[in-house]
Parts: structure tokens; C-alpha cells; sequence
């Protein structure tokens, strides 16, 4: 029943850099002969908190969804029961996307639905409608007098009303609202897991500084900070956040870009202001902004006031339930994982983000890259679901992608091309083989045979593509040694076989064939243009570009020995150390593993020096981060490296699950004895329950653990030189004990 001829709103005034303009109250009075259970629906565009008579109802931070509502414009829906008399409800309407100033280097300052923020409200009893937002909703300037998505809020408690959302609260003197246009958006409820606090953590130690106190929490991770408070009236109280310290001040060069406007940037990112009101203990934490940080530069108070109680870390991302974990007997592996299971959640609000405090937008690549570790460990499909709706919304006539989403039109010029676009085949793609889910699939299908068809009219002459982004941050900087011809045409033919891998799925037989045969038209090109057939080498002779052609199958089966010993020889060459970028970093490890080197690899990620992830560690990482040279700015939280996850529970616990991408009731347990490891362990839940493996060793031989729900059909293989005692190297395994033996 909510149209969107009832959007409202307070002004036609929207926050600027220059002028600051209030979030305001909204508030409407009502009455009700008798107690009665009614449905409140809201949709907003920008973020909003919801009370009914007088208690806070909002069902999570930041509400309702961040999109561009020139697409879908979300809302919410709450059943509540009226009182007899007089009923109350009050809103609070942020900016969000509706209005993001500090998202001027992506272009939303200028989009095309910026506008202060609305609203839109029914109140219904069944199919009766009781209320719907009119000019007879009452605003009023509340305390919070400027917030940004991005760069943080202001707020002055001299501002606050008390008793606005109460019943009784005389609003005869507030203005009222008046109508607003709606975005061009469809109305759409926000069906998604919501952004929820997760844990609170005390500060670490507080280090006094020039002209201020950090407060050091101990790791990184997302949210805000609640401040507790007894301040004199007018006392004006800064917090600004960063992920590191440099010289004993916050860094600043790695929660923001060097850009032009840098002078005026440095003094308001990432910064969040309290005024008090000086009525004894006051208690503030921001509403319709969050940041990624350690550190919080406290400026404004005194000695006295800098105590651990002054701040506390409210952590905040997307409600996402552990579905796998891992575990094993090496420290910094171990370490490993819970870093990266870290840097996932606090880059999930709504949708997976790039980094929570310097950008915090949906980037494609980097939820692509880090899925499949993501569906492993967490259980983001709800949310994977209603941001591949926006992702095919987004998608130009055409079938080009942006390299962000949501956008207001940024990232279709730069920040794209197929390794970045492969969101659009991965997500859906590892949710059916995680999941057995194919909603995704047939929601997506037209935007997938749609890019298709737009990849082929932007190939060359020799079918081959180099349009978009390549292996993105290579660990020694610089320019990617693997060419964008071979990155961006191997990820087309990936996108191309992923496509007709889920569209037989959904009995799409003759656009499966299709897609099918777009890829071999792409593997084709690539083997006649970018192979040296004679020394099995990919162009570019570096890691990327042979691990790459390995893992995606341009090789042939009886090339492939030699193609892999060629990237040995590269490998070796680097004193086993990794050189490659965010594309060749999500698959060599698995290209290690399955001839063999499981060892190696393992070495490759755990070991200190640089660069490598236990390098990260040793420097005091409690995130992934964006690049691993030890003189970069770049950011400190980042998820795109974090497929060494999925390795974990797939390559070292052995957990391959739906291995022939049919039917989520097989596994294939392949674990790898690492030799620099006691033990190992894994679970996953399925969706038919929970599987869990173990692996440990006993003198000469090795105890394997297996506990398996009962619709799981499950064929255990070892690599060589290991095999079961009966010697047998692959067998049927149900739930149980199995002693591995090496072979004489």
C-alpha cells in the first residue's frame, strides 16, 4: 500500500561542505479508539532511526539499505500495537546516499537523485490504511547538525528536545513537512540481514599526545565509538580515527586520499564531534555515520576526562553467522584466519565494502576476489542476493558494469572490465555451489548473457580483451607484471564457463551452449595469441600469468606438467616468495596444492619476511591489507586478499565441497599434511548440516577425523605418498576415524 506520491520531506536544503544542515525530527500524533496491532511501512531515501511512543524500534544501524534510489528506493516494515488515545511516531532522517558530500571523488555529489532526505509512511490495520505520511507530520532541526556517510557527524546536545517522541509533547510551534518528489526508483523492501553491533572492546592503553589523548583499541575493525561524558556546557569534544600511528599522531595518509581538496579533507574525515550540554553524565554515539579504525584521537577534554570509560569501540557490520571456521597447530596461519574472517565482516554493511574507512564502497572485484572464503566461513547470501539485484540494476543498456555499486554513474570509464565484473558470475556462482541456491541465478541470467554478448563487441580483432582493470596491487608495486590482455580475456572466458555452469542449472540449455561456447572462443584466442606453446609459457612470464592459465584450464592436460614447472622456476626465482597481484594472488596457492605443493604454498603465505601474509603479522597487522610493500599508505583493512581462507578449509583440511558443481549432498576430502604442521582442523555447515575434519599426527602415522550429517556422500582422497593403512588412496568415508600411512 505505500506509494510514492507520500515521500515527504523536511527542506529542499541539503547538507554541503560549506552549509551545514540539520538531520531532522519527524513527528505525527494520532489517535486510537482501542488497542490494535498495526503494520508501520517506511521507506526512506537516506538512513533513519524509528520510534514509537517514545522507544527507539529501528531494526538496525544505518536503515534501511544503502542504493541508488534512482534504482530502488528500500523500505522497511514494523508491526507494533497502538495504545488506546494518543499514539506517537518519530523519526530521525539522516543523509546516507541520498545526500554524500564526502563521496565526491566517486562522483555522488553530483548525482543525478541527490536531494535532502524523505520519507514515505503508511500505518495499516490489514488492507485499512490508518496513516500515510502527509504535510501533517511536524519537523523540527534536531541535534545532530551535520552527518556524512564517509566523513562523520556533528552533534550538539544543546540541541536536543526532550520528550519530541513522547506522547503529550506539544509540537505546536514545529513547521510542518511538506511534499517531496520520489527518485525514479522501484519501492522495495529491504529483505536483507541487518548491520547489528557485534561486541564492545574497552581501549588498550591511552597515549597522551601534543594536543590530545589516543586511544589505542588494540585491533582494527568497524563501527563507532560511544562517549561517555561529564562536560561543562559548550565543551566541544573531536574524535578522529585512523587504522595506524605515525610519529606518535595518527596517519592519516591511509584513511584518505591525497587528492586535491587534501587540505580541507584532513581537517574533517573521519571525524565525529560532541557538544555538551553539561547536565552531568552524557552519553553520545554517532547515528548515521561508522569508521573503520584503531586508534581514536580524543581532542577536547581534559586530563580528568581521559580515563578508559570515556570510550568504548561499539562494533557494527552486517549480521553474518559463522558457517566455517579453521584451525591448526602454526600461530601465524592460524592468526591468518581470524584476520581475514576480521577484515570480511568489517567490510560487510549491507553489501561487501572495499574498506571501511577510507572509501566504503562496493567495490566488484574485491567482493568477488574474497566470496568463496566468505561463503566458506559466513553466511552473507542474504544479503549477496539483494546487492546482485542492484549490481544487475546498475548495469548499462549496453551490458557494461561499474566498477562500484551502488553508483551514481562513476566506474564505467575506470575502476571496471571483466576481472572487476566477474561479481557478476562469482557471487551467484559460488552461492549454488555453497548453497545449492539458484534464485541468484535466474535473477541474474539476462545481465549475464547480456555482458556476454557486450564483451564480444569489445573484443579485438583477435578476440582477445583489454578494457578493464589487471592484477590489481602487485606486491612490488608498480605496474602489473601480468598484461591486462591475458587477465582480462582468461577472466572472460571464466565469467563465460561459470555462466553456463549455472545456467544448466536452471535449464537454460540453449544459453548455457551459448556461453559455453564463448568461452572456447576465448580460451581459443588465448592459446593461439598469448601462449608460447613450445616453452609452455603464458605472455608476461610471471606468476600471475602462469598460475592464472593453470587455474582456469587454458592449459591442455598433457601441458600442463610443463606449464606448472615453468612456474616453479618463477617461483624459485623469487626465492619462494609470491609476486603477483590480487588476481594471482586468489589462485596460486590452488595451483600449488593440486600438483602437489600444498608445502610450498603454505611456506609462501606463513613465512615472515617480505613480502607475504605472515610479513603483514610480523608488522602488526590485525586486518588483511590492501598491499603488502612496507612503505605503502594504502589501506590497513582490505578483504581481497583473503581467499588464503578458502585455502585453509579446502587445500590444508581438504574440505571440497560440491566438487562436480551438481549436488551440495557430495565432498571430496583432499586434505595436505603440511609438514610444518601437527594438526589441522575444519567444519563447514552444509546446508545438510555440519561437516568437520581433523587431521593430526600420531608417531609415523596420521589420524584423520570425520564427522559427516547423514546425507552426505563423501569420497576421501590422499595425495601421494599418503594413502589409507589398507593402502588404498581413495575410498568412501562416512563418519568416523581413518589412520593415514605413508607409502613404502
Amino acid at each position: 500500500m505505500l506509494s510514492k506520491q507520500y515521500f515527504i520531506r523536511a527542506s529542499e536544503n541539503y547538507n554541503t561542505f560549506e552549509n551545514s544542515v540539520p538531520a531532522y525530527y519527524f513527528r505525527r500524533s494520532f489517535h486510537s479508539d482501542h488497542p490494535v496491532t498495526v503494520r508501520i511501512t517506511v521507506a526512506v531515501c537516506g538512513f533513519y532511526e524509528l520510534y514509537f511512543n517514545g522507544t527507539k524500534i529501528t531494526k538496525g544501524f544505518l536503515s534501511p539499505y544503502i542504493s541508488n534510489t534512482d534504482d530502488y528506493i528500500y523500505y522497511d516494515e514494523y508491526d507494533v500495537v497502538l495504545d488506546s488515545g494518543e499514539n506517537v511516531i518519530g523519526l530521525v532522517l539522516g543523509n546516507g546516499f541520498q545526500n554524500n558530500p564526502g563521496g565526491y571523488i566517486w562522483g555522488f555529489d553530483k548525482a543525478d537523485f541527490r536531494s535532502a532526505p524523505m520519507l514515505a509512511m503508511t500505518v495499516t490495520q490489514g488492507q485499512r490504511v490508518l496513516l500515510y505520511s502527509d504535510e501533517a507530520f511536524k519537523i523540527a532541526p534536531s541535534p545532530i547538525r551535520s552527518d556524512d556517510y564517509r566523513f562523520g557527524e556533528y552533534y550538539d546536545a544543546n540541541f536536543e528536545i526532550e520528550g519530541w517522541n513522547r506522547v503529550g509533547f506539544d509540537d505546536s510551534d514545529w513547521k510542518n513537512a511538506m511534499p517531496a518528489a520520489a527518485p525514479k526508483g522501484e519501492l522495495r523492501l529491504a529483505d536483507i540481514a541487518l548491520i547489528t553491533k557485534e561486541r564492545e572492546i574497552e581501549p588498550a592503553q591511552i597515549i597522551k599526545c601534543e594536543d590530545g589523548y589516543i586511544y589505542d583499541f588494540g585491533i582494527s575493525h568497524a563501527g563507532v565509538c560511544r562517549l561517555r561524558i561529564n562536560g561543562a556546557q559548550g565543551q566541544k569534544i573531536e574524535l578522529r580515527y585512523a587504522d595506524s600511528l605515525k610519529d606518535g599522531e595518527l596517519n592519516l595518509a591511509q584513511i584518505w586520499f591525497v587528492r586535491d581538496m587534501w587540505e580541507r579533507d584532513k581537517n574533517i574525515v573521519h571525524k565525529d564531534t560532541y557538544v555538551c550540554k553539561g547536565i552531568g553524565t552524557e552519553v553520545y554515539q554517532p547515528t548515521f555515520t561508522y569508521h573503520g579504525f584503531r586508534y581514536v584521537k580524543v581532542s577536547g577534554i581534559t586530563e580528568e576526562q581521559a580515563t578508559k570509560e570515556l570510550l568504548t569501540y561499539l562494533v557494527y557490520h552486517t549480521e553474518l553467522y559463522t558457517r566455517g571456521d579453521f584451525n591448526c597447530s602454526d600461530y601465524i596461519a592460524t592468526k591468518l584466519q581470524e584476520i581475514t574472517r576480521r577484515s570480511i565482516v568489517s567490510n560487510f554493511h549491507h553489501f561487501p565494502t572495499d574498506c571501511p574507512q577510507r572509501e566504503k564502497n562496493g567495490w566488484t572485484a574485491d567482493a568477488a576476489l574474497s566470496c568463496e572464503a566468505a561463503l566458506m566461513n559466513f553466511d552473507p547470501e542474504r544479503n549477496y542476493r539483494e546487492w546482485m539485484r542492484n549490481i544487475c540494476k546498475a548495469q548499462r543498456e549496453d551490458g557494461a558494469l561499474p566498477g562500484i555499486v551502488p553508483t551514481a554513474g562513476w566506474g564505467f570509464d575506470w575502476g571496471n572490465g571483466p576481472a572487476w565484473d566477474s561479481v557478476l558470475a562469482w557471487i551467484p556462482y559460488y552461492t549454488y555451489i555453497y548453497r545449492g541456491e539458484t534464485d541468484m541465478i535466474t535473477e541474474s541470467a539476462p545481465s549475464l548473457l547480456t555482458y556476454l554478448r557486450y564483451l564480444r563487441i569489445r573484443c579485438d580483432g583477435n578476440g582477445l580483451l583489454a578494457i578493464g582493470l589487471g592484477d590489481w596491487c602487485p606486491v612490488g608495486g608498480g605496474k602489473p607484471k601480468a598484461p591486462l590482455i591475458l587477465t582480462d580475456t582468461v577472466m572472460a572466458m571464466d565469467i563465460a564457463e561459470k555462466t553456463a555452469v549455472m545456467l544448466d542449472a536452471v535449464n537454460m540449455s540453449e544459453d548455457a551452449a551459448y556461453a559455453r561456447g564463448e568461452a572456447k572462443r576465448y580460451r581459443a584466442a588465448i592459446r593461439e595469441n598469448l601462449i608460447d606453446l613450445h616453452g609452455m609459457c603464458a605472455i608476461g612470464s610471471c606468476q600471475t600469468s602462469q598460475a592464472m592459465c593453470l587455474y582456469y584450464g587454458v592449459f591442455e592436460r598433457t601441458e600442463e606438467k610443463a606449464a606448472f614447472d615453468r612456474l616453479l622456476e618463477m617461483i624459485h626465482a623469487c626465492d619462494d616468495h609470491i609476486d603477483v597481484g590480487v588476481l594471482g594472488g586468489r589462485v596460486i596457492f590452488h595451483v600449488l596444492t593440486r600438483f602437489g605443493y600444498s608445502d610450498l604454498a603454505f611456506r609462501m603465505i606463513t613465512r615472515e619476511d617480505y613480502p607475504s601474509y605472515g610479513n603483514w603479522l610480523r608488522r602488526g597487522a590485525t586486518t588483511l591489507w590492501e598491499n603488502f610493500k612496507p612503505d605503502s599508505v594504502s589501506s590497513m583493512n582490505h578483504h581481497f586478499w583473503g581467499d588464503i581462507s578458502a585455502w585453509f578449509i579446502k587445500c590444508i583440511a581438504g574440505i571440497r565441497f560440491n566438487p562436480n558443481k551438481k549436488n551440495v549432498k557430495e565432498i571430496t576430502l583432499v586434505p595436505s599434511f603440511i609438514d610444518a604442521l601437527d594438526h589441522a582442523s575444519a567444519y563447514y555447515i552444509a546446508p545438510q548440516g555440519k561437516i568437520s575434519v581433523s587431521w593430526r599426527r600420531e608417531g609415523e602415522s596420521i589420524v584423520f577425523d570425520v564427522e559427516l550429517p547423514k546425507e552426505i556422500r563423501a569420497i576421501a582422497e590422499m595425495h601421494s605418498p599418503f594413502c589409507f593403512e589398507d593402502g588404498e588412496g581413495s575410498k568412501s568415508v562416512v563418519t568416523g576415524s581413518y589412520k593415514i600411512i605413508r607409502r613404502r
